[in-house]
C-alpha cells in the first residue's frame, strides 16, 4: 500500500484496487482508522491528539486526496502529499 504522507508519527496511505467510498488510511502506532474523503467518516481508534491532526490535514487536503484516489483507481502512482506543519 503506498504511502502518500507522513507527519507526527502517523502515516497516510492508500490501497491500488480499495473498495468505495473514497477513503484513506492512517496509522499510528499499533492504532489504525480509516477515513471516508468526502464526508470526513472516521472508522477504528487513534488517540485524541493524532485523531485530530488527521482530521485537520485531511481538510486542508480533501482534493489532494480526491485525485490520489482517482489515480489510485486508475493505477497509476500516487502522488505525495505535504505534511500537516507543525
Amino acid at each position: 500500500m503506498p504511502e502518500i504522507c507522513r507527519f507526527l508519527g502517523i502515516v497516510i496511505r492508500m490501497y491500488y484496487r480499495d473498495h468505495e467510498p473514497p477513503h484513506f488510511h492512517a496509522q499510528y502506532g499499533e492504532h489504525e482508522i480509516t477515513m471516508e474523503i468526502d464526508s470526513g467518516l472516521v472508522e477504528g481508534k487513534f488517540p485524541r491528539r493524532s485523531l485530530s491532526a488527521v482530521l485537520d490535514w485531511h481538510e486542508l487536503r480533501r482534493d489532494e486526496l480526491a485525485t490520489n484516489w482517482q489515480r489510485a483507481r486508475q493505477e497509476l502512482p500516487l502522488l505525495p502529499i505535504a505534511p500537516l506543519e507543525n
